[in-house]
Formats: structure tokens, sequence, C-alpha cells
């Protein structure tokens, strides 16, 4: 039986936490999904393990989208307090959000496969796997942050300087998409429909991209979460 809980907020049903489910499971996990907007988030905040998902919206629309005030809250007294704690695209800005940084679009909207480049601290990280020698990225945000002064940064790419960044052992923030399951493609090509019209991005190009490095980012991608799970604070 589970031991462990591990809390998952989500903000559209489609952006899971895709094949960094598995390794929590494996590990004594039980995970619980809390719909953002819908669900009372405070539980989330006690769990043994955190992790904030991707959205199409802004950290900086908490006017129109007031739960995003919660959100940060939960992550600034969990950080505060040092506890695991994952954060993904704009899980990641909300990361940044709580840490005291600002939040704004970025000079380039990436969507699509690219590798990232690692920092020197990067490649001797638990997310030495993710290095642009080893896999490609998938990339999906327009938004980007400052780096926190707390925060060490792992990884950048050429539209994107601050696209990974760790806060000691406790926390780890992507503003990529390690998580991505390939099975689950056209559901983000349905979802982000508008997006990617507005953006005029090549679904054919996505959809080849992803046939070619789609498993290979699975394989590193759990290399990696499983690293970083390994280093945990006990």
């Amino acid at each position: 039986m589970p031991t462990k809980t591990a809390a998952i907020i989500r903000h559209v049903m489609f952006e899971d936490l895709g094949s960094f489910a598995a390794p929590l499971a494996a590990r004594g996990y039980a995970l619980r999904y809390f719909e953002a907007g819908i669900d009372d988030l405070s539980p989330a905040g006690e769990a043994d393990f955190l992790a904030v998902l991707g959205g199409p919206i802004a950290v900086y629309e908490d006017d129109r989208y007031p739960f995003l005030r919660e959100e940060i809250s939960l992550l600034r007294s969990r950080l505060r307090q040092a506890r695991p704690t994952l954060g993904i695209c704009l899980g990641a800005q909300l990361m940044a959000a709580a840490l005291g940084q600002r939040v704004y679009p970025g000079a380039v909207k990436e969507i699509g496969w690219a590798p990232l480049t690692l920092t020197a601290a990067g490649r001797t990280s638990p997310i030495a796997s993710l290095d642009g020698t080893h896999t490609s990225m998938l990339h999906w945000h327009g938004d980007t942050f400052d780096l926190p002064a707390s925060a060490t940064l792992l990884a950048s790419t050429a539209g994107c300087q601050n696209q990974v960044f760790s806060v000691d052992r406790h926390a780890l923030a992507f503003q990529c998409h390690p998580e991505f399951a390939a099975r689950h493609l056209e559901q983000w090509l349905i979802g982000h429909a508008c997006e990617l019209a507005a953006a005029g991005s090549d679904l054919e190009q996505i959809r080849r991209e992803t046939r070619l490095h789609g498993a290979t980012l699975a394989e590193q991608g759990v290399r990696a979460f499983n690293a970083w799970l390994d280093a945990l604070p006990q």
C-alpha cells in the first residue's frame, strides 16, 4: 500500500504528469490530482511531494484567474519549508513568482523540439541526462521569468535563458516539458489549437519531431527524474 502522498496541481486535463507518474508510483507515492480553479488546493500543500503542471495562462493574469494567487501562496510556503516541489512550464513560472521574481512575455515563443544546453552546474546535477547530447526537448511556452536569487540555473536554450533551475535539493523547475508522453501529442495539438494557429506553428513538423525524439525524451526524462528523486533530502 502507498505510504506517501504526491499532489499534482493540473490546469488543463491533457497536461498531466506524463512519464513522471510511474516513477512516483514505483516509489510508493499515492498520486492525487487537484484541478486548479475547481478544487480546494490547500491539501496539496501538505503532501509529501508536490508537482505544479503547465497551462495556457500567464502568472501575471491573476486578476483574470484569481486561483493563481492561491498557488503562489501555497508554493511560497512550501519552498520556505524546503519540501519536495516540482514545477513544469506554468508551474515553473509560479515557482519563480513565489520566490519573488517577475514573470513576463519572452522574446520568442518556443513551441516544438529543441535541445537543452546545460550549464556547468546542470552537467553535474540530476538532470545531466537531459543534455542536448542525449535527447531533444519539447518546448511550449511564450513567457519567461527572472532567475530567483536562491536558485541555480541548470539549462538554457537559444530562445530562453532560464529553462531549468533548482533550489538546493528540494525544488526543481522546468520551463520545458521533460514529462511529455508522445502518445498524448494529438491532445496537445487539439487543446492548444488557437495558440498554434496564432503562432503559425507547423503541426506536421511537430508530429515528425515527436516521432523522432519522443521515446528518447521519455527514457532520459525518467532517468533525470529518478536521479532527482534519489537526491531529495530525507
